[in-house]
């Protein structure tokens, strides 16, 4: 659960103003840009609730359900950045715990709990320059919050493919064809599986993963995630 800093008197991350027992004061926390109504599937931003966008209805995805607390815009989005290229490792265990709160209320209201938790994989020589997988970070406080089991070796990444953000949902999947595969000796077939990762932009590469996933046989795959993107001009 979250409320895990300790109760002495110090300063909100964003506003710098005093607050007890929380690294956000409550002004702060009610701010951020909670995702209203979306796609029941992928989670995109919608006008109205309840429904599916029409991407999802004219191609479904290969993963089942995308559950995910804010929209990717200030400050959740500067936070991610600091965490995810500073390596300000607090910013991302805020917004682990957070989602973690999310998870719990989701169960709750009878979303499915997945057997294990499996982080998107980085390649070795990202690896390598950023010193630590952001989505393995994530995963491995989801584990220790949610009381799910993690599994950081079933995926891997064989390609480093070149950055994604700044390319449509086309290119994205041309640069990920081939470029992950399950290790030998994997089992997940009849599995209820979560890919934990920082940010959802097009899902092209919870995609290529959950097809992966359900070609060996996963039951279902969800992605959890921080933060979500709405489609380009919205």
């Amino acid at each position: 659960m979250v409320n895990k800093w300790l109760f002495i008197e110090q300063h909100c991350l964003l506003c710098d103003e005093p607050c007890v027992g929380d690294p956000l004061c409550s002004a702060c926390e009610a701010d951020l840009p909670w995702l209203d109504a979306h796609c029941t599937v992928c989670a995109v931003p919608l006008p109205v609730r309840g429904l599916v966008c029409g991407e999802c209805l004219k191609r479904p995805p290969a993963y089942d359900h995308v559950e995910v607390p804010w929209r990717f815009a200030f400050p959740v989005d500067t936070l991610i950045t600091r965490f995810k290229h500073q390596a300000h490792w607090p910013f991302g265990r805020l917004l682990g715990e957070r989602l973690a709160h999310h998870l719990h209320h989701a169960y709750a209201d009878d979303l499915p709990r997945p057997d294990l938790l499996l982080p998107v994989p980085l390649a070795r020589r990202r690896l390598r320059q950023r010193g630590f997988n952001q989505a393995q970070m994530l995963a491995r406080w989801l584990s220790r919050e949610l009381a799910i089991a993690l599994d950081d070796r079933t995926l891997e990444r064989l390609l480093d493919t070149p950055p994604q953000q700044q390319l449509d949902a086309a290119t994205r999947r041309r640069n990920l064809r081939q470029a992950f595969a399950l290790r030998p000796g994997s089992n997940v077939r009849g599995r209820h599986l979560a890919l934990v990762d920082d940010v959802l932009t097009t899902g092209a590469t919870a995609e290529a993963l959950a097809r992966l996933l359900k070609h060996a046989g996963a039951a279902r795959v969800d992605v959890y995630c921080l933060a979500r993107t709405p489609k380009p001009g919205d």
